[in-house]
């Protein structure tokens, strides 16, 4: 799925979605790990053209982000904004609920992109499926009144998206999951792209653990950039959205700056072959045959 130049903000290429918008293909994203900064938030979007934001109830940052984006000066038609439903909102009427509410603390009147966070349910009576079905129901609404510009799922294995497409209308247009060079699920990524979802990947870093690997620092001297550059340019290069977080401004400037640069074939390939399937989420990728997740 090849990236078209300059369909996102500032010159930031995008990747067309299914319903025919474009998402771009490098986000800044938001954890309630590690904190929180304001200024860094402001500074991606001020400074690097970066107007792709990934976060969720989960991190509790939701409102932060709406002072962020105030305070930016960014139109909100040049924004793509990401948010994500948490596994206690489940449910027709719990789903439409926390999409406004989300919206409220956001400071906006419609999503880009929703995500269901996670394929369990934890919801007594009911199997994962069943409530999974009935979430996804209200997410198609919510799309269908342009609540959300676009809906999509979040760690969710084949199995899940399978069972989504036999007991829903839309398929979904973006499946986020973890994705760096220790763990990269071609599989997934190949069933999604067959379908048509926009594989976007979190954690490009590995939680740094990229960044002090021998091949990768390698790497970084061979190209004359940093160990981080070479992780964000792979991953893109694989045509993979890429959401890093930082809380860093320097950090931001550097994973920004990926787009001017190629990574050769064999070195491409090199970094394909490191993967070993290790998660650093706990992630339904670790658990595939615990049958709760059915």
């Amino acid at each position: 799925m090849a990236a078209r130049q300059g369909g996102g903000a500032h010159g930031c290429p995008a990747l067309p979605l299914a319903n025919g918008r474009s998402i771009p293909v490098l986000g800044l994203g938001t954890s309630h790990q590690g904190g929180y900064s304001h200024d860094a938030v402001v500074y991606a979007l001020q400074k690097c053209g970066i107007h792709h934001i990934d976060t969720a109830k989960r991190y509790g940052c939701e409102s932060l982000l709406q002072k962020a984006i105030k305070d930016s000066g960014v139109k909100r038609e040049d924004l793509w904004i990401t948010t994500k439903l948490w596994h206690s909102d489940y449910g027709y009427e719990n789903t439409k609920k926390a999409c406004l509410e989300s919206c409220r603390r956001l400071g906006v009147e419609y999503l880009d992109l929703y995500l269901i966070h996670w394929p369990d349910a934890h919801v007594s009576g009911k199997s994962n499926r069943e409530v999974r079905a009935e979430t996804w129901r209200a997410m198609e609404e919510l799309y269908e009144k342009g609540l959300c510009r676009s809906i999509g799922v979040s760690n969710f294995l084949i199995s899940h998206l399978e069972q989504l497409e036999e007991d829903c209308v839309v398929i979904p247009h973006v499946n986020q999951v973890e994705y760096h060079p220790f763990q990269r699920p071609q599989e997934l990524v190949d069933y999604c792209r067959s379908k048509n979802i926009v594989f976007e990947g979190y954690c490009p870093l590995a939680k740094g653990e990229a960044l002090t690997h021998p091949t990768i620092i390698q790497l970084a001297k061979k190209y004359g950039r940093t160990p981080a550059q070479i992780c964000i340019r792979w991953s893109i290069q694989n045509g993979v959205v890429t959401i890093p977080k930082s809380t860093r401004a320097e950090r931001i400037q550097e994973n920004c700056k990926v787009f001017d640069f190629n990574l050769r074939e064999e070195d491409m390939e090199f970094l394909n072959a490191m993967n070993v399937n290790r998660k650093g989420f706990l992630s339904p990728l670790k658990r595939d045959n615990d049958q709760t997740l059915l």
